[in-house]
């Protein structure tokens, strides 16, 4: 009996104990007393109605002309998180107190306060991702009357994130607030109470533009989380300020199988009506819930190649260099197909959504004799965002054979500017201007805003261009005797061939040229990142991106049942990594804003294999118009897309 006892007294205590070490491992559902002159808080929740420690997965449902709303009707009773205080009045008389709830985005902001003098807001803190009431014409609200009798009396109220949180004009269509073109940023969230005496608003003592975030200071928003924790706010009496321990971290997952819209742009609805399948289309109910479209190349005319006149199945016929150089050399001019590489002439035909399995699996197609056809294929996502880890699960297209020959295409995962109107321009280039258009040469003009952005992963075979020593390799080209093969099928260089058996993976920021970064440059530069150091590359002053290359293995990319790529897009920095699992990424490009300007509007997100036009990528050993139009259809899948 007495050994009976014991284990009950001990079991108690360990599962006392385990209760007490998993309690201190959560945080503090309400914050503790905080005493002003006239009255002290505590309790402060910012959600009663849903655990903050549970990851909130945004909601597409309608997301795309009302933005994304944090929470929904689908993951909160009402669509609002339920704040609460507690208020004890200790002024001696009936008052009635102020109290306005703020929240920010803390994985992608600027500091608040400058890091040299922290009494001015620090620079572009008013870029950051921070709101309160959904109405801005709504200051402070105001408690009920609170008796002074020493007792504490619960406060409650309702807010939510919305886009375009400040309503401001540059996103308004007319009288149309058009939300969704500064869509709640994903990342962590935190949750900022102010409570105040009203005679410290009536006297403006806290200012409008900080009582309504939609207004501003001498032309710019100031950042209330800068007001209150490090200026003037910080010093008000009868003020007390509380941000929560809690925080609320959102992510996104855009559903590949949730089927492929077709824009108008590119195809009328009478010609999509006629190709269109259950997962693929332009009609309301696509319209509405497919997270994913068709992505149309634009091809430039200029790009137009003469083709050698084959069709093979490069990753599947055992086609060699020693063929490479054959048909390289002995085809004549008027036996070449001059075309450039295409896009898709009839929509849902290579981009299929599989909604049972989740994915996209989207395909070159093959060319035929008459048909002759390069064709590039691709989907974007159709929900813009501003920052944050986009991460890819894929399967694209292998790029090599065992022989180590490439088949012509580029495995492209990148990100794009969603509009160049001026609702999304970039932040002002202050030294010189930005070069005003993707496709101007050097002599384009230079402008103040541009809306184009652009960062990518593009995946093929070419040549690192740094350290400056390996570009250009020197190639032997050999002499044209058809009957003397080691004439005319030469060996690529030593340097060359050390990477035989890998792909090049380049990481590229487009920044439009702008010369504000410190360490802006032309030719190749270093930067060290975490133990490493990436060489990066611009071909001169005017050049719109900056590139940075690393040779990887097509088998262990292209070769297994799938792969992951990351573009961890930053405000001062962006980081490019790869790897067999989300755990065991490693990096593999890295740029910050001391060498090129980091873009701060919206974009969306590109899969594609697409024939690149090798023009662009100067010391590649192949020429696109040297390699076989394909023999067979060339697959690629997406299964999962993360934006955290």
């Amino acid at each position: 009996m007495r050994m009976s006892c014991n284990i009950r007294y001990y079991t108690a205590v360990i599962c006392l104990l385990a209760l007490a070490v998993l309690s201190s491992c959560k945080p503090h559902a309400k914050t503790s007393e905080v005493k002003t002159e006239n009255f002290t808080v505590r309790d402060f929740n910012p959600s009663t109605n849903r655990d903050l420690s549970q990851v909130l997965s945004l909601d597409y449902e309608g997301a795309l002309q009302s933005g994304f709303i944090i929470p929904t009707v689908r993951q909160t009773n009402d669509g609002f998180f339920d704040l609460e205080f507690s208020i004890k009045n200790t002024c001696g008389r009936p008052q009635k107190f102020a109290y306005k709830i703020y929240y920010q985005n803390e994985s992608y902001k600027f500091s608040e306060a400058d890091p040299i003098d922290s009494l001015r807001q620090g620079e572009n803190a008013s870029e950051n991702f921070y709101g309160s009431w959904e109405d801005t014409i709504s200051g402070f609200r105001e408690t009920e009357l609170i008796a002074s009798d020493n007792s504490f009396h619960k406060v409650s109220s309702q807010f939510r994130i919305v886009g375009n949180p400040r309503n401001e004009r540059r996103y308004f269509n007319g009288a149309s607030n058009d939300r969704w073109e500064r869509n709640p940023r994903v990342g962590e969230y935190s949750f900022m109470l102010v409570v105040t005496s009203p005679e410290n608003l009536s006297k403006n003592l806290v200012p409008a533009y900080i009582q309504f975030i939609n207004r501003t200071n001498n032309g710019e928003f100031v950042n209330p989380w800068y007001f209150f924790l490090y200026g003037q706010g910080k010093r008000l009496s009868n003020t007390m300020v509380s941000v929560s321990p809690q925080r609320l971290k959102v992510m996104a997952s855009p559903d590949p199988g949730s089927g492929i819209y077709i824009s108008p742009v590119h195809f009328k609805k009478e010609f999509v009506d006629k190709h269109a399948t259950t997962c693929c289309g332009q009609d309301d109910k696509m319209f509405q819930k497919a997270a994913f479209a068709q992505f149309i190349h634009y091809i430039d005319a200029s790009t137009k190649l003469k083709n050698i006149p084959v069709i093979k199945d490069v990753l599947g016929e055992n086609y060699s260099k020693l063929d490479y150089n054959w048909n390289a050399r002995f085809y004549r001019q008027e036996e070449l197909i001059a075309n450039t590489s295409l896009t898709a002439t009839e929509p849902c035909q290579s981009v299929l959504s599989d909604a049972a399995n989740h994915k996209i699996t989207m395909f070159n197609p093959k060319a035929e004799f008459g048909k002759w056809q390069k064709q590039n294929v691709g989907v974007i996502t159709r929900h813009p965002f501003t920052y944050g880890k986009w991460t890819v699960k894929c399967k694209l297209t292998e790029l090599l054979n065992k022989n180590n020959m490439w088949n012509g295409l580029t495995n492209a995962i990148w990100l794009i500017t969603q509009d160049q109107a001026d609702w999304n321009f970039r932040r002002e280039c202050k030294k010189g201007g930005y070069m005003a258009n993707y496709y101007g040469g050097q002599q384009d003009a230079r402008v103040k805003n541009v809306g184009y952005s652009e960062i990518d992963f593009e995946i093929l075979k070419t040549v690192p261009y740094c350290p400056s020593w390996l570009l250009p390799p020197a190639y032997n080209n050999g002499l044209d005797r058809q009957y003397d093969v080691s004439s005319w099928n030469v060996p690529f260089p030593e340097e060359i061939l050390a990477d035989d058996n890998k792909i090049t993976v380049a990481c590229t920021n487009w920044d439009m040229a702008c010369w504000d970064p410190v360490n802006f440059n032309s030719g190749c530069q270093t930067i060290d990142y975490q133990g490493q150091t990436f060489w990066a590359h611009r071909w001169d002053k005017n050049y719109r991106a900056i590139t940075e290359k690393t040779p990887e293995p097509d088998d262990e990319l292209f070769g297994s049942s799938c792969y992951y790529f990351q573009i961890d897009w930053k405000p001062t920095e962006i980081i490019w990594r790869i790897g067999p699992s989300k755990d065991k990424m490693r990096v593999v490009g890295y740029v910050n804003n001391t060498m090129t300007c980091i873009p701060n509007n919206a974009m969306l997100l590109i899969v594609t294999q697409e024939f690149h036009n090798t023009k662009w990528w100067v010391g590649s050993q192949y020429l696109q118009e040297n390699i076989p139009f394909p023999g067979k259809n060339i697959v690629g899948e997406i299964y999962e897309v993360t934006i955290e």
